[in-house]
């Protein structure tokens, strides 16, 4: 029997995660983001905070050039993010409702941002990102897609490590059109230390917002956005983008 469920690799199946997506595999895109973060910023910023920072991927590249805090609402993330980033600061909260009580040089989201499901997730995201930024500091998002971007797709992949293994084939897909999210489903296949390998069926709901309302959103939020694109050497040119918002 396949169990079915949705966010199951930030749940039962989060041990794997590193599997399916190794911290090796971040150092690109990593140092993109550092870049940016480093060029938005009126001074070098050394205090980052990074909302829904997951399993560490981006943190395990980023923290020899900031000092880290890690937010992630998912116990089983955080406990895989403070094996590799053991030097950072690991706190449980979600990117709408966190208040840390104090300011950073600079604000990141990754690709967490695309669990903002609605308006008002979005638009409390960026609130808490506002919140927690410095004067003349900056934050950056990183969806997957915008609306315009947007092109239904599949992957594959996995790693082996530990003396177990996984692949798994991703199908993202956009079943309403009309609507505001996309979905992403996963197929994986797991092999644990015996050698026994079972398939595991995981969904993901993310949300998928124009380029024009991300813009107008950081506005009302209090930010000063503009949007840059990501230059990826596995991307095809033009097909994602960032969003960089200075704090006046």
């Amino acid at each position: 029997m396949i169990l079915m469920g949705e966010n199951r690799l930030y749940g039962d199946l989060a041990s794997w995660f590193h599997l399916l997506s190794a911290p090796a595999e971040y150092a690109e895109e990593a140092a993109i983001y550092s870049r940016e973060l480093e060029e938005a910023c009126d001074s070098p910023p050394r205090a980052v905070l990074e909302l829904g920072s997951g399993a560490g991927n981006n943190a395990s590249h980023m923290k020899s050039r900031f000092d880290l805090t890690l937010v992630e609402p998912s116990e089983g993330m955080l406990e895989l993010s403070r094996k590799i980033n053991p030097e950072c600061k690991h706190i449980p909260g979600d990117m709408r409702t966190v208040r840390l009580g104090r300011t950073f040089d600079a604000v990141f989201v990754h690709d967490a941002v695309d669990y903002m499901l609605t308006e008002t997730d979005l638009r409390a995201a960026f609130e808490t990102a506002f919140v927690h930024c410095n004067s003349r500091g900056a934050a950056l998002f990183a969806p997957d897609h915008v609306r315009e971007n947007f092109k239904p797709d599949t992957d594959h992949g996995g790693n082996d490590a530990g003396g177990r293994a996984l692949r798994f084939l991703q199908w993202t897909s956009d079943p309403d059109p009309a609507g505001t999210s996309y979905i992403m489903d996963f197929a994986y296949l797991l092999r644990d230390q015996t050698g026994a390998v079972h398939v595991e069926h995981d969904r993901h709901r993310c949300g998928l917002f124009a380029r024009d309302e991300w813009m107008s959103w950081l506005t009302e939020a209090g930010f000063t956005p503009r949007c840059v694109p990501f230059e990826h050497s596995e991307l095809e040119p033009g097909s994602t983008e960032l969003f960089v918002a200075t704090k006046p």
